[in-house]
């Protein structure tokens, strides 16, 4: 049967059942697809980290085309939704640690939503000839508008974060976390076609060859396309190179109250400082250019508090180099999140404060009403942080360090600002000890090392608790610490300043493929306008 623009293939058409089905056969029927959805679901969320089964992203979306092909936009809005469940809800089970199964559980059927919308797109699309184009561009599109709404969006789980050990992975360089995303999304949705044209031809003998050759590419091209990108990816030192150390002090206890005892992060962090001190000065560790610390590692503000400041100059001069210190300062009546960069002769003489702020833990969206609902969850965030307003990028001692604090990671703009400033390596600065040991800093970590590529930078992740790590530009993890232990890393690293595609190319392939699902989903309404037009004739 020939596939035209305004056709669908009538094979695939699913035609009412008989009369004389049985009650047990239509639940059958109904409970297969939906079970397929969830577990296909699972099956995503099983293929991002700490799992190195990255791989198993293709047959997750193979199995979710195959849910969703051909389906009525109702039933492909609960199959979308059931997808969503299961990859999220296992996903994102870490910010319930130490808050409850509520807020979790609230989270996840908000982000939900927005799978299943995905769901009625991708299903709306399946007809069209070369659907699995059209079908990865509507995911794309359904991560772009996730990673901006409600309250700025929440990107956490796009695609591309579950392949840092992957082989599409040099796609990243070529146009960010859309690209590579894409190709994953339309490497499944390929996979499956290619199953299902093989069976048609099994069958049927009737198998276009332009559905099949699309089908075939939609697999083989981007394979073909990731290792065309691998020179891109490199880690040769452009403009020299820096000797970095990386201090995770840990934290007195895990949880919300990770910094209730006082000045009690600080002092770990300082303490870590001085040991490392110590050991330069035996000649046991090469001296470092800099020093950086996480985010918080200052539990309280030390333009506020003198035995703070005091503390922090004290660890600088013991090493000797500058510090960037992480800390919650208090200035003109507004609360940041702050970077400072801390030198052993002048102290402080930079900062950077956060732009991205993470909604229901640095500021309460709805506050009123969630106070009605539940005033212990308003209690948790006594005052909103202020967004600052300009990219961080610290020269210390001669090489230029972009500041990227942790929730920042998961947003393309917030690192690229950092590259396009000047940065020539980007540090991740965070604070995971509220979450406790889950999977939460292994996602955190993964996002890092797609960065790296992305902006062929080396990354630095210096963490309160763990999992710490220095990162080079290809992705590749040279040191990490444990979790909840103290520990310092120390290495001399390449320095890059010159821009991949995806630098450059900034938000323009986001945009691309977002057009290219509307113009999907534009066809599938044109063409059934025009069917009800000539219905009426």
């Amino acid at each position: 049967m020939t596939v035209t623009a305004t056709s669908v293939d009538e094979s695939d058409v699913v035609r009412p059942r008989p009369a004389t089905e049985s009650r047990a056969a239509r639940w059958l029927r109904r409970l297969v697809p939906a079970a397929a959805a969830a577990l296909s679901g699972v099956l995503l969320y099983v293929s991002f980290p700490p799992r190195t089964l990255w791989w198993l992203a293709l047959p997750a979306f193979a199995v979710f085309g195959w849910v969703l092909r051909g389906r009525t936009w109702k039933a492909a809005l609960g199959l979308g939704y059931l997808f969503g469940l299961g990859f999220l809800l296992p996903l994102l089970v870490w910010t319930g640690v130490e808050v409850g199964a509520g807020p979790w559980l609230a989270l996840v059927a908000i982000e939900a939503i927005f799978v299943a919308l995905v769901g009625v797109g991708v299903a709306a699309v399946s007809r069209l000839p070369g659907w699995p184009v059209w079908a990865a561009a509507v995911w794309i599109a359904g991560e772009a508008a996730r990673a901006r709404v409600p309250f700025n969006g929440f990107p956490w789980g796009k695609i591309a974060f579950g392949q840092a050990d992957g082989v599409f992975l040099p796609l990243a360089a070529v146009g960010g976390t859309p690209v590579l995303g894409f190709a994953v999304v339309l490497c499944g949705f390929g996979l499956y076609d290619v199953v299902r044209l093989g069976l048609k031809a099994r069958r049927t003998r009737a198998v276009r060859r332009g559905a099949a050759a699309v089908a075939l590419l939609s697999v083989a091209v981007p394979v073909l396309g990731a290792l065309a990108a691998r020179p891109l990816v490199s880690d040769r030192a452009e403009d020299g190179t820096t000797t970095v150390a990386v201090i995770q002090g840990n934290v007195p206890r895990a949880g919300l109250d990770f910094n209730s005892q006082r000045r009690a992060v600080l002092d770990y962090h300082a303490r870590e400082t001085e040991r490392l001190a110590a050991e330069v000065a035996a000649g046991k560790v090469a001296k470092p250019d800099f020093v950086l610390w996480p985010e918080n590692s200052s539990d309280i503000d030390p333009f506020a508090n003198p035995d703070a400041y005091a503390v922090i100059d004290s660890a600088a001069k013991a090493i000797g180099v500058p510090i960037s210190v992480g800390g919650v300062v208090e200035r003109d009546g507004k609360l940041l999140n702050e970077q400072i960069l801390w030198d052993p002769q002048k102290g402080p003489v930079d900062t950077y404060d956060k732009r991205q702020i993470q909604p229901f833990g640095e500021y309460l969206p709805l506050r009123p009403l969630l106070d009605m609902i539940n005033r212990s969850w308003t209690s948790m965030v006594r005052q909103d942080f202020s967004r600052g307003s300009e990219p961080g990028v610290f020269d210390m001692d001669g090489a230029r360090v972009g500041l990227v604090t942790c929730y920042e990671a998961a947003f393309d703009w917030t690192v690229r600002s950092e590259v396009t400033d000047g940065a020539q390596m980007i540090s991740v600065p965070s604070n995971n000890a509220t979450f406790d040991r889950s999977e939460m800093t292994y996602q955190q970590l993964a996002m890092s090392r797609v960065r790296a590529v992305e902006h062929s930078r080396t990354v630095a992740v210096p963490v309160t608790s763990g999992v710490s790590a220095i990162i080079l530009p290809d992705g590749t993890i040279t040191q990490r610490t444990g979790m909840f232990v103290a520990d310092s890393l120390v290495q001399e690293v390449p320095l890059r300043s010159s821009l991949t595609p995806a630098t450059r190319l900034g938000i323009l392939p986001e945009i691309a493929l977002v057009l290219v699902a509307a113009g999907g989903i534009g066809w599938v309404i044109a063409a059934a306008a025009r069917g009800r037009r000539a219905g009426d004739l």
